[in-house]
């Protein structure tokens, strides 16, 4: 499993940036803020994604994705737990595959394996039969929420 602690971090940070978010480290010892999962697994409070070296990066994308996909003023409010939407959730399954190719040393092919290394359940049996073959809607909801254009690639944020 690729974990933050494995990536250049300022890499990460860049690109959480460029969507206005802020990554903090934590301390290895430290419980992470805003955990959903706990142990290493990422955690959001407000614009922010907290992870320690041995969080996996899927798990940091996962979450980032979470506020990504909603609008500016409604990250101000989120924590821990960021929706309760079957489509938001399905929309950030896919979009962390796109951002792992936005990350140096990372890729889409790694991050889908880590998430069916760490035990995603998708009807078609794997994270990639998911984005390629089974997320439809979530693909619809990426590209009416202009986060996808129509070839399934990622629209750069706004500046």
């Amino acid at each position: 499993m690729l974990t933050l602690g494995g990536i250049a971090f300022d890499d990460a940070a860049a690109l959480l940036r460029s969507y206005g978010l802020a990554l903090q480290r934590v301390a290895d010892d430290a419980p992470i803020p805003g955990s959903y999962w706990g142990d290493c697994e990422a955690g959001i409070i407000g614009t922010t994604v907290y992870a320690r070296d041995d969080t996996p990066v899927h798990s940091l994308l996962h979450e980032a994705c979470h506020l990504i996909v909603l609008p500016p003023e409604r990250r101000e409010w989120v924590h821990t737990d960021a929706t309760d939407s079957v489509a938001e959730e399905d929309a950030v399954c896919v979009l962390q595959a796109l951002l792992g190719d936005a990350l140096p040393g990372v890729g889409r092919d790694r991050v889908l394996a880590d998430m069916d290394a760490w035990g995603y359940t998708f009807r078609l049996g794997s994270a990639r039969d998911y984005v390629e073959r089974d997320a439809d809607a979530a693909w619809a909801w990426l590209r009416a929420h202009g986060l996808v254009d129509g070839q399934g690639r990622l629209v750069p944020p706004p500046a």
